[in-house]
């Protein structure tokens, strides 16, 4: 596949003037003001193929959302290439800006009070889009969306979770190649999260969408994206599948038994991380999770068992702390 989105040693630095406390010194920095450069991403690199999902991660500050920025040419960048579609993003060729969208989480778009269903004909005249490619492109979103009761509703009256619905429609009413999604879950209740979470993939689907997102919520990640690249203090720490990164950073699995059998009878096949009345919980090396079963139903009393991997915000936690 050809390369999409190509970014070569992408940095962005700020110059952001210190002083210490006190009159005295707030009057010397008016004449000998001091600077410290703050690295808010320091050469960051990656490709990311046409069709893909990548899931981009870090915790706050690691320099998620000033690279998606510089992608979709909010930010000018301090050094590195960045290419998208072909295009240098912060050049903001019309043509450029034409193919993508950035959504960025409870930031709104729509205009407050007015039906969501105006500000949908304002995208199609501001993006160029003919009437028939508008109409079926806004009936699949509709479709996708469940909209068809909040169309005719001022925005002030939707509900959060609503809103957000339409925000996604109206950055998606131009058919977009490429999709930076920065928290697009973010402050929204767990039906309202499985939903986007949905959308997304569906969109991706039907229209073969690039798609680049960031989440606190591993669950978005989870769902979406074979492939992540984490970064951390401006820097990529990770760039592979999301399998990769279990397997590197997990090399345990537990294993929890439904079971009446006595804590020490078990405490042999593994570390013991719960004990309740009818349940035991082991912690055990991957490799060795084929031959602990087997021991445990050949020599225990079990009703029923469970293998499972650690959860992917624990993987990510171990990514940051390595």
């Amino acid at each position: 596949m050809s390369a999409i989105i190509t970014v070569e040693g992408l940095a962005k630095h700020y110059e952001v003037p210190v002083r210490e406390s006190g009159l005295g010194n707030a009057i010397k920095s008016i004449f000998q003001r001091q600077y410290r450069t703050v690295k808010a991403v320091d050469g960051v690199s990656f490709r990311i193929d046409s069709g893909e999902v990548v899931g981009f991660l870090g915790p706050n500050g690691a320099g998620k959302t000033t690279t998606l920025k510089m992608l979709s040419g909010l930010l000018h960048p301090t050094g590195g290439r960045v290419s998208v579609l072909g295009y240098t993003p912060h050049q903001r060729d019309y043509n450029y800006l034409r193919q993508m969208t950035l959504v960025m989480g409870q930031r709104n778009n729509l205009v407050w009070d007015l039906p969501g269903a105006d500000s949908f004909e304002l995208a199609k005249t501001v993006y160029g889009v003919d009437q028939a490619q508008y109409t079926q492109t806004r009936d699949a979103l509709v479709e996708i969306l469940q909209l068809q009761e909040l169309l005719t509703k001022p925005v002030r009256n939707l509900s959060l979770g609503e809103r957000m619905k339409m925000e996604f429609a109206l950055a998606l009413m131009h058919q977009p190649k490429v999709l930076f999604l920065d928290e697009p879950t973010i402050g929204l209740d767990v039906t309202m999260q499985k939903r986007i979470r949905a959308f997304v993939a569906e969109y991706n689907e039907r229209f073969g969408a690039t798609v680049m997102l960031t989440s606190h919520y591993m669950a978005d990640v989870d769902a979406l994206c074979k492939r992540v690249i984490v970064i951390h203090h401006g820097t990529v720490l990770h760039d592979g599948d999301l399998a990769d990164l279990v397997t590197r950073f997990a090399p345990t699995r537990t294993i929890t038994l439904q079971t009446n059998a006595d804590r020490a009878a078990v405490a042999e096949y593994g570390e013991v991380v719960a004990h309740h009345e009818g349940s035991i919980t082991l912690k055990v090396a991957k490799h060795d999770v084929p031959r602990v079963t087997s021991h445990l139903l050949s020599h225990i009393e079990v009703s029923d068992i469970a293998i499972s991997e650690p959860p992917i915000e624990d993987i990510i936690e171990q990514v940051y702390g390595s």
